[in-house]
């Protein structure tokens, strides 16, 4: 049962899109899945509310570990494709956020070991600073500073490296960009030297 929650081993860079709803996550993974010439790994959690929604059902606090389950499959399916990059629409620890903000501090026990124990080699933290929109899957439009901050505090609390993005498209690409540069540098400059 756990290694359904389990973060495959993989040699590639992965970055994870993090925050809030409506913050330009899905986008900004298609851009740098575009630039990068890479596959960027969807968030399951909105494709399986989706359909929730088709046969009007609400998502509810049992659902939660299906979206994990489908989460890590994903991503360890995709991870396999790759050699150098995956970008991340979510992750573990995301789901963690939602679950325990939307069920009243709900975590299972399982999702909270695996949110912790898989890693990623940055996290770009998604800022509030752009318009929300609704799309019939949103629900929040006016909680937004205190998600963003438990975003945050998520980050900080599991000592987690990562980049605040701000601004408008291009300029959220423009920084994730650069950092994904530097790291995918640094990778092949550890290669090179043989450690």
């Amino acid at each position: 049962m756990e290694e359904a929650y389990r973060q495959e081993l993989s040699d590639c860079i992965k970055v994870v899109l993090f925050g809030p709803e409506c913050t330009g996550k899905t986008i900004l993974a298609k851009q740098l899945a575009a630039h990068y010439q890479t596959l960027w790994v969807p968030e399951y959690s909105r494709l399986y509310a989706e359909e929730k929604a088709a046969n009007n059902q609400e998502l509810t606090r049992t659902d939660v570990l299906a979206i994990a389950r489908g989460q890590m499959a994903l991503e360890n399916k995709l991870a396999k494709q790759v050699k150098k990059l995956l970008i991340c629409d979510t992750d573990l620890l995301e789901t963690k956020v939602y679950s325990a903000n939307y069920y009243n501090g709900y975590v299972p026990k399982i999702l909270d070991k695996f949110a912790i124990e898989n890693q990623y080699d940055l996290y770009f933290l998604t800022n509030i600073d752009i318009p929300w929109e609704a799309d019939g899957i949103r629900d929040k439009p006016n909680e937004r500073e205190g998600m963003f901050k438990a975003f945050q505090k998520a980050l900080i609390e599991n000592k987690r490296p990562y980049v605040l993005l701000e601004g408008n498209k291009k300029e959220r690409l423009e920084v994730a960009v650069k950092h994904i540069d530097e790291l995918m540098k640094s990778k092949d400059d550890i290669y090179r030297k043989g450690y």
